[in-house]
Parts: C-alpha cells; sequence; structure tokens
C-alpha cells in the first residue's frame, strides 16, 4: 500500500471510528487492571494484574464469552490503527525526530493491541494459555541463555526503563495533549481528561519502571525467575513498607489511565 493510500485508509470515517472504539477497549483492559491491582492491595488475591488478567476477568462475567468476541475485535481494530498510525501517522508534528519516536510507539502499541486482541479471541473459543509473568521468565530465560545473554537482558531493561521514563514526563509535561484535539470535547471533559492523563501516565510509568528494575535484577543475579510483567511489579510495589496504600494508589492511577483512552478516544487525532 503507496503512502498516498495508507493516508487515505487512515483518515477514513470507518477506521477512524473502529481505531477509536479500538482505543475505548483498550483503556478498558488498563481500567480492569487497576481493578485487579487494587483486589491485590486489599487481599491478594484475584486474576493477575496484567493485561491477560484482565482479558480473564472480562471472561468470567455472565456473559463473558460473547463480551470476550467484542474486546477482541476491539483491541485488533486498535492494533491496525496503531498499525497505520505508525506508517503514515502524526503528520501534525514538525519535528522529524519526534514523528518517527511516535511512529515506533505507535508500533509497539499495535502489537500489543493485536496480541491482546487474539488473546481474547483465544480465550473466547476455550483455548487456555501461561500467565503473562511465566511468559516473561520464559522469554528471559531464553535471552539469558543466549551468548552475551545478560547483557541482552540488560538492555531490554534499560529500554523498558526509558519507557517508564518517558511515560513520567509525558504525564507531568501534559505532552499527550499534543495528540488531542480538546476542542472536540465538552469543556469540563476536557479538564477531566487532562488530569486523569496526568495521573494515568505517571502510574503507568511507576509500574514500568517496577517491571525495568525486576528484569535488570534478573539478568545480574542470572535468575529468570526474578522477572515479570505488570502483574509481578504490582505484587513487588505490595510487598513494600506500606505497600498496600502505595499499591492502591498506584490502582487507582493505571484505573485513571484506562478512563482516560475512553475519554480521549474522541478527541484523538487521526
Amino acid at each position: 500500500m503507496s503512502g498516498t493510500k495508507a493516508r487515505q485508509v487512515r483518515r477514513s470515517t470507518a477506521v477512524q471510528v473502529l481505531g477509536r472504539i479500538g482505543m475505548g477497549c483498550y483503556g478498558l483492559v488498563y481500567l480492569l487492571i487497576g481493578y485487579l491491582a487494587a483486589r491485590i492491595a486489599l487481599d491478594g488475591g484475584g486474576q493477575e494484574a496484567d493485561g491477560r488478567g484482565a482479558i480473564a476477568e472480562v471472561g468470567s462475567t455472565p456473559l463473558g464469552g460473547a463480551l470476550l468476541w467484542v474486546l477482541a475485535a476491539g483491541l485488533v481494530a486498535y492494533g491496525l490503527w496503531q498499525a497505520l498510525m505508525a506508517a503514515v501517522g502524526y503528520t501534525w508534528i514538525d519535528k522529524r525526530r519526534t514523528r518517527i519516536v511516535k511512529r515506533v510507539t505507535s508500533g509497539a502499541r499495535c502489537v500489543v493491541g493485536i496480541t491482546l486482541g487474539l488473546y481474547a479471541a483465544r480465550l473466547a473459543a476455550g483455548s487456555a494459555e501461561q500467565g503473562g509473568d511465566q511468559k516473561q521468565q520464559e522469554f528471559t530465560a531464553r535471552l539469558l541463555a543466549l551468548p552475551a545473554g545478560q547483557f541482552l537482558v540488560i538492555a531490554v531493561a534499560v529500554i523498558v526503563f526509558g519507557v517508564a521514563v518517558a511515560s513520567v514526563v509525558k504525564g507531568v509535561r501534559r505532552t499527550f495533549l499534543r495528540d488531542l484535539d480538546l476542542s472536540s470535547l465538552p469543556s469540563g471533559t476536557q479538564r477531566w481528561v487532562e488530569r486523569l492523563g496526568r495521573i494515568g501516565y505517571v502510574a503507568r510509568g511507576v509500574v514500568f519502571g517496577v517491571v525495568a528494575v525486576l528484569l535488570g535484577y534478573a539478568a545480574l543475579t542470572h535468575d529468570p525467575s526474578r522477572s515479570g510483567g505488570l502483574d509481578a511489579a504490582l505484587r513487588t510495589l505490595a510487598a513494600q513498607p506500606f505497600g498496600t496504600v502505595l499499591l492502591l494508589v498506584v490502582a487507582v492511577g493505571v484505573a485513571a489511565f484506562g478512563v482516560y483512552c475512553g475519554g480521549a478516544a474522541r478527541a484523538q487525532r487521526g
């Protein structure tokens, strides 16, 4: 597909609507991760507090089967929308370097969205899979088994930590607003979208920062069981002094990011 044709597809009404619905589904996943994190803080139980756990939580509801198919379609639509953004999006960004970074980020969101969507579809079809932390540990183990594996895991940890810092900075400096057209929202909603975005991006950065630390520790100790994804990061926070309060605060922040995604979907620049 040529660049011109891809831009036309990206700007089409159908793609815009599906992409925004998909962003709402993506936000629902984060909202449920926040809910599951709160459950960990309060009683230590529940599903794994990550994307897969959130999707499994949807599947456990009375209408779980039908909802999973809807969620699967929405997440895949979101992933494909982000693929178009990665290819020809962010034309409103003047700086070429910034535009490239944003397109790479959209590419990563494309992978996450489609991966979660396919997982929801497999779950709806009755296929069970490993938890996110177990997959993370197996991935870390495979990396560590490679020549210079320890260096590779440290490199991944540094990348994840960079993503964490970028998320915090994005929330503090409110740079996420550059990708929104807030004039399309009611004035009261505009303020809430901005506030939820600031809180959500900072909280998400904190969680990814812990994931990076776990990966780094796994590399230094050459022990893949020390690594983990979002669920392991949240449980690590819960194990700290005042962990219950700390995790509840982070849970609220992660849930805030989910609500932000739903609110910002309408205002997202296409």
